[in-house]
């Protein structure tokens, strides 16, 4: 085991759970815990019982991680990640970063990491098939995808011992850089970028074109639609694969994947250009033209507002993002 190092643990309070003082403090007693991963409780029935079983298990999740790091050579600290979000204070000067959640939670955290320290995410809900199957014809069960998870709480100890036993190394996954009227916001997209109008039933008026090196490599392409997706290879499996894109390998190196959403009538000229790759050297620059929109980042939590005549530029020129992938990801 190598000398003492400082663990941060990134946790996110999930929509309609209420925080708890488990959740922004350490507990003082690990005895009071179970030292085995813990039971999956009995599934209540009904979509409430089902909401309340999934906070359960989050929070046995929680515990258990702790109290596997309580008995490791490190120093550590567990924070909440409503604390960073309300703080948009950067991570530094730690070794590792875990994050107990899912892939919303790691993507929340990677907005305040520089890409130095690397992230290892716990999926601490994992779906359960036979819970999508038996509720079926009730509601969705799907719990967390956890795409971008390295481990679970089965495998969390012997993932953790292989990185502070340097048996495991991160995966560098490429992250994009946008700029407003030429300035660079201080958000790095992991997963993707969504230049929209702020109501889904107003049409997104805007024109775009491809440049390489600073100069214009396409026509100017004018759209009307519901607005313009850029990915990474990391969020090419997400909503642009959903939107009818292709899956890239998630360790291809600064290449970013665009998506007009649902154009109208684009012409016979325009067709090919509504959806195509950008490669290194190349950024896509949209100049807006509604009244009113937003630059979208990883989802709806981090957005940034837009007005008649801006500019946005959208490249692969960004620090990368060092992550503890599954096994399955890498083969």
């Amino acid at each position: 085991m190598r000398g003492k190092q400082r663990l941060n643990i990134w946790r996110l309070v999930k929509d309609g759970e209420k925080a708890t003082p488990a959740d922004v403090e350490i507990p003082g007693n690990a005895s009071n815990f179970p030292i085995g991963p813990p039971l999956q409780h009995h599934l209540p029935t009904g979509v409430f019982g089902y909401l309340e079983n999934r906070r359960k298990v989050h929070e046995d999740a929680i515990n258990f991680c702790q109290n596997v790091l309580r008995k490791k050579a490190v120093d550590w600290q567990a924070i909440c990640c409503n604390n960073i979000l309300r703080d948009s204070q950067p991570i530094h000067n730690v070794d590792l970063v875990v994050t107990i959640g899912g892939d919303g939670t790691l993507l929340q955290t990677s907005h305040f990491m520089d890409g130095s320290i690397p992230v290892l995410g716990v999926n601490s809900d994992p779906t359960q098939d036979h819970e999508v199957e038996e509720f079926s014809e009730e509601f969705d069960a799907t719990r967390s995808t956890g795409f971008l998870c390295g481990a679970t709480i089965e495998n969390f100890e012997q993932v953790l011992d292989d990185i502070l036993e340097d048996r495991k190394t991160p995966s560098k996954l490429s992250r994009m850089s946008i700029c407003l009227n030429s300035r660079l916001l201080p958000t790095y997209a992991l997963n993707d970028a969504l230049v929209a109008h702020t109501c889904p039933a107003t049409v997104s008026r805007f024109s775009f074109k491809i440049k390489r090196e600073g100069h214009p490599c396409s026509p100017l392409v004018h759209c009307r639609s519901s607005g313009l997706r850029v990915s990474t290879a990391a969020g090419s499996t997400a909503a642009m694969l959903s939107a009818g894109g292709f899956a890239m390998p998630i360790l291809s190196q600064d290449h970013l994947q665009y998506m007009v959403r649902e154009p109208i009538l684009p012409g016979a000229a325009y067709s090919s250009l509504m959806h195509g790759l950008l490669k290194p050297n190349q950024s896509m620059v949209a100049s807006w033209f509604s009244k009113e929109g937003a630059v979208y980042i990883d989802g709806s939590d981090v957005s940034y507002s837009i007005k008649h005549g801006d500019t946005i530029e959208m490249s692969s020129k960004a620090p990368g993002l060092k992550v503890f992938l599954s096994h399955h990801l890498l083969s």
